[in-house]
């Protein structure tokens, strides 16, 4: 079954990220598409910086009195022509961070995208250090659904921007995305952004089957009260994230794993969350059910002390007893990425990892390595399923960097 509910447009059928080097246009980008700023984070707009994932919801249109991507807007009437456009499918845009320190956040992003804008500005070398990395974080989850963003080309002129364009095609040669499109754009002047909405039109969309088991991934949780509210009007808990599974419905019951950290005498442990949907939003429109695809928020009754600060990001939400056992120790077998501008020794016991498990980011510790095969033993416990890949980050001359992934 496709998900591309474009009656009433109520939920977004389709999840599209950005990726890409700091400060090479990526919100500029989301805000050109979307007319929505999405890095809202007070940290973020203090340092001028994308920290954590920023959201937009765009209804992609089409035109009937024009021909070629100048047909595609986010307009009710068509720029081009004035004619009346026609809703075709409602996009949620993730505005990923691209600063090296803040990887795990991208990582986590591309784990919850079903296509990708990939962001690489004209007036710098390509690559540059986060464009390199993300091109690896592309090719260790194999998106194949990728528009490479030649931004800023304003800024360069025509020979510059050929320059630029000759860089970026070699540097993605022998990659998963050596064929992707290159779209020049001016993001200040809506110059291709039609472009852009015609090729994420176009992209194929995932399949979903209805009746399976409902799966959520938490990349977001929010407490929606204001200061000093009185405890009898409080609003619970919300979380925000994307299905990748199944369905959910207002009302329906649900358990979040692993839950809330409990103290405990001996060792902390989880204790996974139950309680139940009072309301489901796309950030713009309340509504009753739920699908795969595109970014939602579920309202429940979770005490809201648990939700506020993005306290349950990395969790799964889903039915009670249906979702993937919650695990503090694993084995799984690591796949280095082979990265010429890195010397990567073995593993050693006691050796400290940063794991990205879904939308969950967990320091792993090292208790044994043989072969290929390492045993960790995790900070705080995670949802984990057989196969899932699991992208890791190690400590190298005092930085943090990707060098491979790990199947569990």
């Amino acid at each position: 079954m496709k998900n591309d509910n474009t009656d009433g447009i109520k939920q977004s059928s389709f999840n599209i990220g950005t990726l890409g080097h700091i400060d090479h246009g990526k919100t500029s980008l989301v805000r050109a598409l979307t007319n929505v700023w999405a890095d809202k984070h007070s940290e973020s707009l203090k340092r001028n910086m994308t920290i954590k994932l920023g959201y937009a919801d765009m209804i992609i249109r089409k035109c009937s009195g024009c021909e070629g991507s100048s047909a595609y807007t986010t307009m009710e009437k068509c720029p081009s022509c004035g004619t009346e456009s026609k809703p075709l499918m409602r996009v949620s845009v993730l505005d990923a961070p691209g600063h090296e320190t803040l990887m795990a956040t991208a990582i986590a992003e591309a784990n919850i995208i079903n296509g990708l804008l990939f962001v690489i500005a004209a007036n710098e070398p390509c690559p540059m250090q986060q464009t390199k990395e993300h091109l690896m974080v592309i090719n260790l989850l194999g998106i194949k659904n990728v528009l490479i963003i030649q931004s800023k080309i304003d800024i360069v002129g025509k020979a510059g921007a050929i320059e630029s364009y000759n860089q970026i095609r070699k540097f993605v040669k022998g990659s998963v995305i050596e064929d992707a499109p290159i779209i020049p754009v001016m993001t200040n002047y809506g110059i291709n952004i039609d472009v852009v909405l015609d090729k994420i039109a176009n992209m194929p969309k995932p399949d979903f089957d209805p009746n399976a088991s409902p799966k959520m991934y938490v990349a977001r949780s929010f407490d929606i009260n204001r200061p000093g509210i009185e405890a009898s009007d409080m609003s619970g808990g919300v979380i925000g994230g994307t299905l990748i599974s199944g369905r959910l419905k207002v009302g329906d019951e649900i358990e979040i794993m692993p839950g809330i950290l409990v103290q405990g005498q001996k060792k902390n442990v989880y204790k996974p969350i139950v309680t139940v949907i009072t309301g489901i939003n796309n950030g713009a429109d309340d509504m009753d059910e739920a699908l795969p695809g595109g970014l939602i928020g579920l309202s429940t009754e979770i005490d809201p002390s648990f939700t506020k600060a993005d306290g349950l990001v990395g969790n799964i939400a889903g039915r009670k007893g249906e979702l993937p056992e919650s695990l503090s120790k694993i084995t799984m077998k690591y796949h280095k990425l082979n990265r010429g501008d890195l010397q990567e020794g073995a593993m050693s016991n006691g050796e400290a990892l940063i794991l990205s498990v879904g939308t969950a980011t967990v320091v792993g510790f090292v208790k044994s390595v043989k072969r290929d095969n390492v045993e960790l033993e995790l900070k705080k416990s995670v949802p984990i399923e057989k196969g899932l890949k699991i992208a890791i980050m190690r400590n190298i001359s005092q930085r943090w960097r990707l060098t491979g992934y790990g199947i569990f």
